[in-house]
């Protein structure tokens, strides 16, 4: 396994009104983050709130191209990003425990947090398709050029993870400084992670392995 320190490029926050940064996607433009009984609208390149939609956003969340995917307790409802409206809902496969939440080639892949587990979940039914186990606790999920990433927060400790996804073994690691959790993650597709940072309020932008400055 490859370990190293975080590159954390930028720090995005604390924001008014926001007590905490939970589930945190990203739909090509905006970043979009849980922070409660809201998901809120970010423009990453100047920190600047564009809107939030009223709605239970208790931890993960995620963006199939069209739709958003809220974690709202024991469930996971699929909202229209333009009108806030949700459309659908599933039940959650950690039964409240869940944490991370990605898409990834038309199912999501949901972190159950304490369990140490994510699990890929049909986004129609709700139901598992398959679980790969950690020995860390899961607190972010995003996918990557074919890699699956998750967030890890215990302790004083957190950490990105670089995971085989039919194993679960660990073939990265990056490692955040002391203090500094990951409370959502997020890839922009490209060089960089989005990191929710829990109760600081703030987001953390981390260079992705291999990615050229800047990108």
């Amino acid at each position: 396994m490859k370990r190293a320190d975080a590159d954390i490029v930028q720090e995005l926050g604390p924001f008014p009104a926001v007590e905490g940064v939970h589930g945190v996607t990203y739909d090509g433009e905006r970043v979009w983050f849980a922070s409660g009984d809201r998901l809120n609208a970010l423009d990453p390149a100047s920190g600047r709130m564009l809107r939030s939609i009223e709605v239970a956003a208790h931890a993960g969340t995620a963006f199939d191209g069209t739709h958003l995917y809220q974690i709202a307790e024991r469930r996971i409802h699929r909202i229209d990003p333009h009108t806030g409206r949700v459309l659908a809902t599933i039940p959650a496969p950690g039964n409240g425990g869940d944490s991370g939440l990605a898409w990834a080639e038309g199912t999501l892949w949901v972190g159950e947090y304490r369990e140490r587990r994510i699990h890929q979940v049909d986004p129609h039914t709700g139901a598992v398709l398959g679980t790969i186990e950690s020995n860390r606790f899961v607190t972010g999920v995003t996918w990557v050029e074919g890699e699956l990433w998750h967030g890890t927060w215990e302790g004083e400790q957190s950490e990105l993870r670089h995971v085989d996804p039919r194993t679960g073994e660990v073939l990265e690691s990056l490692q955040m400084p002391p203090d500094v959790g990951v409370s959502g993650l997020e890839s922009d597709g490209h060089g960089q992670f989005f990191c929710g940072g829990g109760n600081s309020g703030k987001l953390r932008v981390v260079r992705r392995p291999g990615a050229a400055a800047g990108s």
